[in-house]
């Protein structure tokens, strides 16, 4: 399953960060994705397919409610 992801998406990731939270906001999209933690706002820079390994669901997309 490929997914598009698009900037400002909410994912939910299969491990949980040491903050306790396993929720990120994607703030760059391209080879690499830039993640920033929506626990404690550590930001994170993932090579493309270790990030689509990592994510276990799409939460919300920026322009949704």
């Amino acid at each position: 399953m490929v997914e598009d992801y698009y900037l400002g998406d909410i994912i939910q990731t299969k491990k949980v960060h040491p903050c306790g939270s396993n929720q990120w906001e994607i703030i760059r999209v391209g080879m690499d994705f830039k993640m920033k933690c929506q626990g404690c706002g550590r930001v994170v820079m993932l090579p493309r397919p270790k990030f689509q390994k990592s994510v276990k669901k799409l939460i919300s997309r920026k322009g949704e409610s």
